[in-house]
């Protein structure tokens, strides 16, 4: 369908805005911008925030009421493992908490280049035990705790998944995976159909790859969990995407993967949308409506557990 009429004019604006592009900027640079891009979102009320840091890891937790015992989130933010904060999705983590009925614990991993793969998987994954071993103090339900991220976070969620699936903990109850990086190849139709001016460029996305992986070899299931050979035994997942974006087609296509190993899967694309439509609440429809969903997929999974 044809781009949604309200992100055609945000696009319009901010080309007209002009300025240099995330990639032409130092790394310092691009988190300074992307936090200022995400500094006017709205937050809604939580019964309590708090920061705590786990094994030298920032962590923020995000609690809907002060009763024990509710399921989790874990959240890895987006921002191509290079940019983005616990600040920058400080409104997606409320809303998902809200509407969830969950306590979401955010993520503050460390970023490449200056820590290049594994860093932000190992910090991820370091996390994500943690809470799971601290539950009954978070006020956590320990067998219903989910990963999930966007775009480099959603990379982290499944990658999370498939790293806790080949050592056998921690259990997870699913994965949320909203455009999620899982190729390293960008050899897809939607990198050719959506290479520019939809918000999240084939450009800056290798810029990511590279600041991320540098030269390592990019054949890891690791960095890319579409090329793990094994996915049964995964958490059940939901997947979003966006038309208009060029993870589009790997997001899905690692969705189709999960389906064929016989994991529950979810997949929804969001027509007329592009990469990052999923923090847009205030401007977008669709984006209300995805949060509203993942929180649905996310209490049915936990209603599972």
């Amino acid at each position: 369908m044809p781009l949604d009429p309200i992100v055609a004019s945000m696009l319009a604006q901010m080309a007209e805005a002009g300025g240099p592009a995330i990639e032409e900027l130092p790394p310092a640079g691009g988190r300074e911008l992307y936090r200022m891009m995400n500094a006017a979102n709205t937050l809604v009320d939580l019964a309590q925030v708090s920061d705590t840091v786990a094994q030298g890891i920032p962590l923020r937790i995000y609690r809907p009421t002060l009763d024990t015992q509710l399921p989790g989130l874990v959240y890895f933010h987006g921002g191509g493992w290079v940019i983005g904060d616990l600040e920058t999705h400080d409104n997606v983590c409320r809303h998902l908490a809200q509407q969830a009925n969950c306590v979401v614990v955010a993520v503050d991993y460390r970023l490449a280049p200056e820590h290049p793969f594994p860093a932000a998987l190992d910090d991820s994954f370091a996390a994500t035990c943690w809470v799971v071993d601290h539950a009954a103090e978070l006020g956590i339900d320990a067998a219903r705790i989910a990963v999930g991220g966007d775009s480099a976070g959603g990379n982290l969620a499944a990658t999370v998944c498939l790293k806790a699936n080949a050592l056998g903990a921690p259990k997870l109850a699913h994965q949320l995976l909203v455009y999620p990086a899982t190729d390293t190849a960008q050899d897809t139709p939607s990198y050719t159909e959506n290479k520019e001016g939809y918000s999240l460029s084939a450009a800056l996305m290798g810029w990511f790859w590279d600041q991320y992986i540098g030269d390592q070899p990019r054949d890891n299931p690791m960095m890319a969990p579409i090329l793990a050979s094994d996915l049964s035994g995964v958490p059940s997942a939901t997947v979003i995407t966006a038309e208009y974006d060029p993870l589009r087609d790997e997001g899905e296509a690692y969705g189709e993967r999960l389906k064929a190993a016989g994991v529950t899967t979810t997949i929804t694309r969001y027509d007329g949308m592009i990469h990052g439509f999923f923090h847009m609440q205030d401007a977008l429809a669709d984006g209300r409506d995805a949060l509203t969903m993942a929180a649905k997929e996310l209490q049915t999974a936990f209603q599972r557990s």
